[in-house]
């Protein structure tokens, strides 16, 4: 019996309103997505997964939902959805579409009709609203604050609070309300008819909070480190925090629902959760199984550039992950942090060690998880405050935390020329975001044939993983080269990163794949090599 196709699957994210444009005003849309998907087959993944499309009044670009089983016509139409649908299942391509359960817009139907209708109606109890505190209630109801900065209530008219963990435009659902779970379920089953073979669920621990929505207990001198999913926050240790709003026990009940309803169709349909969890040991809750299929595992892109740090991840993610019987996934950049190249150090160094992490990763088990542009090399972009549209930075303007804001790695791509929009869609104007001037050596115009280029390490790293990681199994050896260079073997292949400062001498070995050249036999610093065993 074959194994289930995403199991060891190399899924690219795609970041719709920058990934290419059809229509010519700027911001991307499924047509333009459509017309580009031979890149994606081209660059040798198995699936793409895409960010949300859905009717929404994009105060959030898109993970504020309006409508979830309709586009918005700033992306297109159902039409044009089926047609990408069609077009990437053409071409082999698997397509994962995002899940937003955690909060509607306030725009949605639902939310408009809980305001017209007052406290104590069944509107209102989809939703999480309560009474304020004090003698007036003009204080919130408790003390949470917002991923995006500010507290997490928002005051309406009557005098009710309602709860919102991230923009006030995104109210939070109440999910112990069943007509929440039975809304989704008609969600999924809307999409899975027209053929999607899986969703990323977004925010997948925070669907239930406690119950008695009790003040947070934290410490005031650390980062607020709820906010794990904006920007620079997703860097901070987030152990052991006292967390009443997040991982809570009863939102697996949902993901086995779910999972049952996925088991109903064809084709191995998968979820894949976005949740920012404690520890390896409660990420893997969310894939026994008859729950999730996979869980993002955040511990690679939040661990320094560090050999050590970087087998302790692999350890600790493999174990935890066995112990469920569940297949990892690996990631190193997404829409949400900062590119990994600059999280690298920046400019040569820190692209030579973000080619070096991703070799590295690629030869692991399971699924490789592929951020839109860094197969291009692409950093992260200072974009300019009067540019930015991040409402992680917009709802305080920077007052918080002035680097916070996820515009810098959500800059539209560069597909051929030599100044923006660099063929980005038709017409000469910039994308939604500027793109930088000095991207036209980046293009996939640019990269593609030429040695060396990121585009060509990762074509043939893809290339590379299909020949000589998959079927390798499960088990992974870490072997203890020291404090600078990372080494495991996985059957008959060898990975080698080399994170100090030193050439160090290669085990025995047919390279197979290296991020960048070997000196005189030898791995240089900041770079990884995958070595195949030579017959006896």
């Amino acid at each position: 019996m074959s194994s289930p196709w995403w199991r060891e699957a190399v899924v690219y994210q795609v970041y719709v309103r920058s990934f290419a444009d059809g229509d010519g005003d700027g911001v991307g849309d499924l047509a333009g997505i459509t017309s580009r998907l031979t890149h994606l087959s081209d660059l040798g993944v198995d699936a793409l997964w895409l960010t949300p499309f859905y009717t929404s009044p994009q105060h959030d670009h898109g993970y504020d939902v309006a409508d979830y089983r309709d586009v918005d016509p700033l992306f297109g139409s159902l039409a044009d959805a089926e047609k990408l649908l069609a077009r990437a299942h053409e071409l082999g391509l698997r397509v994962i579409v995002d899940l937003v359960p955690n909060h509607t817009s306030s725009e949605h139907a639902w939310f408009r009709a809980a305001l017209a209708a007052g406290p104590g109606s069944p509107e209102r109890a989809r939703y999480l609203f309560r009474d304020g505190r004090g003698p007036d209630g003009a204080e919130p109801p408790n003390n949470w604050r917002s991923v995006f900065g500010g507290p997490a209530w928002t005051r309406v008219a009557d005098g009710q609070w309602y709860l919102h963990l991230f923009d006030s435009s995104q109210p939070d659902l109440d999910w112990r309300n069943p007509e929440v779970g039975d809304l989704f379920e008609e969600v999924l089953r809307f999409w899975l008819d027209r053929g999607v073979d899986g969703f990323r669920v977004d925010v997948a621990h925070g669907l239930f909070k406690e119950e008695s929505l009790r003040d947070q207990e934290r410490d005031d001198t650390r980062a607020d480190t709820s906010g794990a999913q904006a920007a620079d926050d997703s860097m901070v240790e987030r152990t052991e925090l006292d967390e009443p709003m997040w991982d809570q026990p009863e939102v697996h009940g949902v993901y086995r629902r779910w999972h049952d309803v996925l088991a109903e169709y064809d084709g191995d349909r998968m979820l894949v959760a976005e949740a920012w969890t404690q520890t390896a040991e409660s990420m893997a809750r969310f894939v026994r199984a008859d729950e999730m299929h996979q869980a993002f595992n955040f511990s690679w892109l939040l661990a320094d550039w560090s050999a050590r740090a970087f087998a302790d991840v692999v350890t600790e993610s493999l174990a935890a992950l066995t112990a469920v019987s569940a297949a990892p996934t690996w990631v190193l950049s997404n829409h949400d942090v900062v590119r990994h190249p600059t999280r690298y150090g920046g400019g040569p160094t820190g692209l030579a060690r973000a080619r070096a992490a991703t070799v590295a990763m690629l030869g692991l088990p399971g699924s490789a998880y592929v951020y839109q542009g860094e197969e291009l090399g692409l950093e992260q972009v200072d974009v300019a405050p009067e540019h930015r549209q991040d409402p992680a930075w917009l709802r305080t303007r920077g007052a918080e935390r002035p680097d916070v804001g996820r515009d810098g790695c959500r800059v539209p791509l560069p597909w051929s020329g030599t100044a923006p929009p660099y063929g980005f869609g038709p017409g000469d104007g910039q994308p939604w975001l500027p793109q930088p001037a000095d991207w036209a050596a980046l293009s996939v115009e640019a990269q593609t044939g030429t040695d060396g280029s990121t585009l060509e390490l990762y074509r043939t790293a893809l290339a590379a993983r299909r020949e000589h990681a998959l079927g390798q199994g499960d088990e992974v050896e870490v072997l203890d080269a020291g404090d600078d260079v990372l080494v495991y073997v996985r059957g008959t292949l060898t990975v080698v990163l080399n994170a100090g400062d030193d050439a160090v001498e290669l085990p025995a070995g047919e390279v197979v794949l290296a991020s960048g050249e070997l000196v005189d036999g030898r791995l240089p610093p900041d770079t990884a090599v995958w070595l195949a065993a030579t017959a006896r």
